[in-house]
């Protein structure tokens, strides 16, 4: 884990890009002041977020395009964890498809977002062993 405390700029970055695309869609969504606890708990999940596609960036190959990876890296992540993590709860909680899709389309907007900006900023590999 020491890729993060290398690339703290560029993660530290990406969480304030991804809180500021999820207060866009509240507000957008009409829920306009979160509290804090709410404000707290959503900057240590993108941070954690940032880490894990920062991470995956890094691990990408060389081979193909740095902006293809990093797009394609978001949508991976985003397509085979958090929408089936979300569909599942949201199933359960009885909550509508379109609360569903807003959420889902919300966390793709916040990983694209954030590998761009990460990938624009530019990661460093951990040195080898």
């Amino acid at each position: 884990m020491i890729y993060i405390v290398i690339n703290i700029v560029p993660i530290a970055a990406a969480t304030l890009l991804g809180l500021a695309i999820g207060m866009v869609w509240l507000r957008g969504s009409g829920i306009h002041r979160p509290g804090w606890a709410v404000l707290a708990g959503a900057a240590l999940a993108e941070f954690w977020l940032a880490a894990i596609l920062a991470g995956a960036l890094i691990l990408a190959p060389a081979q193909a395009s740095p902006w293809v990876m990093a797009a394609g890296s978001a949508v991976v992540i985003w397509i085979g964890f958090v929408v089936p993590v979300l569909w599942v709860t949201f199933m359960a909680y009885g909550l509508p498809a379109r609360q569903t899709a807003s959420a889902a389309l919300h966390w793709l907007a916040v990983m694209l977002g954030q590998a761009v900006l990460m990938q624009a900023l530019g990661l460093i590999a951990p040195p080898a062993p």
